[in-house]
């Protein structure tokens, strides 16, 4: 396999402003490097019911909460790959699995409940969340553009800035263009702290210094508190 299958950690969120993201960055030098793919385009498609039940709950900050998306990162290409993910979050610590195939496989999978992946375990969880939630639909396209960092004493510290976080309801599908209504204001970035256990001493250090606060920053779960749910308060 050459992908990571399984994820559990930390995964802490910061909204920055451009000062603050320089200013993390700067001390970050001598601690963090880019990782080899440099600025990435990510796209993700986000599956939910007709009441849109997953972010429904997730918002509400239960102890679990969970989704599913198909992402794809950098430039489409008709014999690109995508992951079919499935995230689950129990008392602040993130449990990812995923499955690498074709679009065509993942969206005939997830819409339709036809699942021709070789069975591993990771395929039955999913494929138990398909069938446990039934009528799983597309309902959300977001994109981001992603600098990622990785520790350069070798853990598994890693540090993101999200920008140009941008969604919309039309054209779910990884071939159409890049566009949409965006999620953060152009001046901010979203930063997040991934980790197994604690934010390295001279990390705490930066978010004091700076004033940088943890929030809760959930991006399908900000499209559908700006775009969703107003378009569902209109229809009503």
């Amino acid at each position: 396999m050459d992908y990571q299958s399984v994820f559990k950690r930390y995964e802490l969120k910061y909204v920055l402003s451009l000062q603050q993201r320089d200013a993390v960055l700067k001390a970050s030098e001598p601690y963090m490097e880019l990782d080899k793919y440099g600025l990435t385009s990510i796209k993700n498609i986000y599956f939910d019911t007709d009441s849109y039940r997953l972010i429904r709950n997730s918002i509400e900050k239960p102890v679990y909460k969970e989704k599913l998306r198909i992402r794809q990162y950098g430039k489409h290409t008709p014999d690109n790959s995508v992951f079919i993910e499935l995230k689950k979050k129990f008392e602040d610590i993130v449990y990812k699995r995923r499955v690498k195939t074709s679009e065509e496989l993942a969206f005939e999978w997830l819409c339709n409940q036809r699942c021709r992946i070789p069975k591993t375990q990771i395929v039955e969880e999913i494929d138990y969340f398909v069938s446990y939630y039934q009528a799983l639909h597309p309902v959300l396209f977001l994109s981001y553009d992603r600098m990622a960092y990785f520790s350069k004493d070798g853990s598994d510290f890693r540090m993101t800035f999200d920008n140009s976080i941008t969604c919309r309801q039309s054209d779910l599908c990884m071939c159409a263009d890049v566009y949409g209504i965006p999620v953060l204001n152009d001046d901010h970035v979203l930063m997040e702290l991934k980790c197994s256990g604690g934010i390295p001493l001279w990390m705490t250090e930066v978010l004091t210094k700076e004033k940088i606060y943890k929030t809760s920053f959930s991006k399908y779960g900000t499209a559908y508190k700006q775009v969703i749910f107003p378009h569902l308060k209109e229809a009503f």
